[in-house]
């Protein structure tokens, strides 16, 4: 429904549940409310609500923002007054509780006279549950084109939730040469501030930008979101103890770096704070709904992760050439990990105690891609001719990374060692929690920019589940840069477990489980450069589930 002040004024006295919101105050500031509404983190009795307030006097200390939450077309179930201020940005959060599992709720903001626009989220199931619907997405880059999928998103007739894996912000500048600025310029999606952000400052504008996007807006105003960061969020590359884009001598101390980031990320994002004892990088956390599936969301990036290998950095160099047998034997270092044992146990137990409970699915949300992928061998696709030609077409400044790549892959490494791939030894210690605890996943992973579906395999080829990867909203992928290579159909012929992958086609995925089966379609937008955008579906492939696991991967 659509509200009108007298309308919100009586919305705000009825209290269906007993839960009474007073009416606006007269002499509250003159606001804003600039950056939409969002919901996150669902329950099966309650969900974290958000806004940001923007005062029309910045000097403004404290301001009371009254929020209130009800089913369409009844009184208000839930609401309440809370306070906000230039402490926290001037955003706000409201964990609301005592509502009803599997119920759809509309909720908005007031301050005085001005209100927010209304959003929809919806609790867990609890009990029976028949299907759930999840939007997957991730890596979204302000300049680097439109938010069209999110628009998509939000014109979905059913989803339940949006599961994001991270990425949401980008921290680079807006220079002609960085990151992304090529379409940015063009489309006039210059990051702000216009610096690569460091301080809080910075990371408050860039998070402010992002929410200002209409698009996204629409998403986050359409469902509830669960959360995790990537490396974006701080610094690309990201790892314990530092960053490939983070240089002390400039930008100062790394922990700080990460503070600030986090410090924003908690404000302007729809997510609980980790629980009390846990550090602020700790936001592994699980969802059920009903009998049907949990969700875990992992951590893999500030909590355990070593520093990432590079080819340029690690690989030996013998008199004959590159010294590949030196290189496996460092990046198979047993020490080398992603998830750490404390996080590991927890995704054992709570994969135990679902399957104990007897839902069918347990899916993991994971940032990284988990499979096995070895980089193709393109000199079988093409003669010296054509790869010539295929470079000279390239950017200048991707030119001598492709023919690095090129005579690197021949030699059988990795596609890609900021994945699980970078760090084979834990991907085996979490394929034998998984075999502990008796289930075998699905693996939902981003920060690839690419569509992939893989039938994960341990080391000694046993079956440990499936993934399916969902493509960038908007982020340029290894694909773009390389128009002329096939590299999708190329990685799939090289790799037995890359059933799937499309590197250039942007999107998210829609993943349905019902009890006998589990549903993915990848779902694309015709272009991120312009408006209207035409929305379709590129493939869609199913996994029953059976008694003895998971059935194979099937395209539908």
């Amino acid at each position: 429904m659509t509200l009108h002040r007298r309308d919100l004024l009586g919305l705000f006295g009825a209290g269906a549940a007993g839960a009474a919101v007073p009416a606006a105050a007269q002499d509250a500031p003159e606001v804003s409310f600039l950056h939409g509404v969002a919901s996150g983190d669902p329950r099966a009795d309650g969900v974290l609500l958000w806004t940001r307030v923007t005062p029309a006097d910045p000097s403004v200390r404290s301001i009371e923002v009254e929020w209130a939450v009800w089913q369409d077309g009844d009184a208000v179930a839930r609401g309440g007054r809370t306070h906000t201020g230039p402490e926290r940005d001037f955003t706000v959060k409201v964990p609301v509780t005592d509502l009803e599992p599997g119920v759809e709720y509309r909720y908005l903001f007031a301050v005085g006279a001005a209100r927010s626009p209304q959003g929809r989220t919806r609790t867990l199931p609890a009990g029976p549950t028949p299907d759930v619907v999840l939007a997957v997405a991730s890596c979204q880059l302000y300049a680097g084109g439109l938010f069209n999928a999110w628009d998509a998103v939000s014109r979905l007739e059913r989803v339940d939730a949006v599961v994001h894996l991270g990425d949401y912000i980008y921290e680079y500048g807006a220079d002609p040469a960085d990151y992304g600025m090529a379409i940015g310029g063009r489309l006039n999606r210059a990051p702000e501030p216009a610096h690569e952000i460091v301080s809080l400052a910075d990371y408050r504008t860039r998070h402010a930008q992002y929410k200002s996007d209409p698009d996204l807006q629409a998403a986050h105003a359409r469902a509830p979101f669960i959360c995790v960061w990537d490396d974006h969020e701080v610094a690309n590359d990201a790892w314990t103890e530092g960053a490939e884009n983070h240089a002390p001598a400039t930008e100062g101390d790394f922990a700080a770096r990460k503070a600030a980031a986090l410090r924003a990320y908690f404000e302007w994002m729809p997510i609980r704070e980790p629980e009390a004892g846990l550090t602020p990088d700790a936001i592994q956390r699980s969802f059920d709904f009903g009998d049907l599936a949990s969700l875990l969301m992992v951590e893999t990036r500030l909590l355990a992760r070593g520093e990432p290998l590079t080819y340029a950095k690690d690989m030996p160099v013998a008199a004959g050439g590159p010294d590949v047998a030196a290189f496996q034997a460092r990046r198979g270092d047993p020490a080398r990990d992603l998830l750490g044992e404390t996080q590991r146990d927890w995704v054992r137990s709570t994969l135990q105690a679902s399957r104990a409970s007897g839902r069918p699915w347990q899916v993991i949300g994971n940032q990284v891609v988990m499979a096995r992928v070895q980089g193709p061998d393109v000199t079988t696709m093409a003669n010296p001719l054509q790869i010539a030609a295929l470079i000279a077409g390239l950017p200048q400044a991707v030119r001598p990374r492709i023919r690095q790549s090129i005579e690197l892959f021949k030699l059988g490494v990795p596609f890609n060692l900021d994945s699980w791939d970078g760090y084979p030894a834990g991907r085996e210690r979490l394929y034998a929690a998984f075999a502990e605890a008796g289930v075998q996943p699905i693996v939902l992973a981003g920060d690839s920019h690419a569509f992939w579906v893989n039938d994960l395999r341990a080391a000694d080829g046993a079956r440990r589940g499936v993934e399916f990867g969902t493509s960038a909203i908007s982020s340029p992928s290894v694909g773009d840069a390389t128009p002329g290579l096939p590299l999708g159909a190329a990685l799939m012929r090289a790799n037995d477990e890359v059933v799937f992958c499309d590197q250039t086609a942007k999107g998210y995925v829609l993943l349905t489980l019902t009890p006998d089966q589990a549903k993915a379609e990848l779902h694309t937008v015709s272009t991120i450069l312009a408006k209207p955008y035409e929305a379709g579906v590129l493939r869609t492939f199913t996994v029953a589930r059976t008694s003895d696991g998971l059935g194979p991967i099937v395209e539908a």
